[in-house]
């Protein structure tokens, strides 16, 4: 399973490619709010983070696990659903994202990054 950083950007074929790998309708991410870059594709979310923690300094409070679904538009795009996201220690008690503040980050970081073409 191929685990892909992104700092710059990704098209959504290419987001589909990935979600392709494995699940078909969607890519599992993890967005590094801090630094503004995603790792996306493998099985578990927790693999992504990882890739993101030994590759790029990241860190857990600063990590969040999304779902992105290449093939759908507006609040449909982007689910937050993580087992890295149960983060009390940092207030989350969920796996989703409690704080909206934090929501809004990830979702405006991963409209900057991915394109439609």
């Amino acid at each position: 399973m191929t685990i892909r950083i992104v700092k710059d950007h990704i098209s959504r074929v290419q987001l589909q490619e990935l979600a392709n790998e494995r699940f078909g309708d969607l890519a599992k991410a993890v967005v590094d709010v801090k630094q503004k870059i995603i790792a996306v594709g493998g099985e578990l979310h927790a693999d992504a983070q990882t890739e993101l923690m030994e590759k790029e300094g990241s860190h857990n409070e600063d990590t969040w696990g999304i779902n992105i679904y290449p093939g759908e538009k507006g609040e449909a795009f982007i689910e937050f659903d993580s087992v890295v996201n149960l983060k009390p220690t940092f207030g989350n008690r969920s796996r989703g994202v409690d704080d909206e503040k934090t929501r809004n980050r990830i979702t405006e970081i991963v409209q900057e990054i991915v394109t439609d073409n």
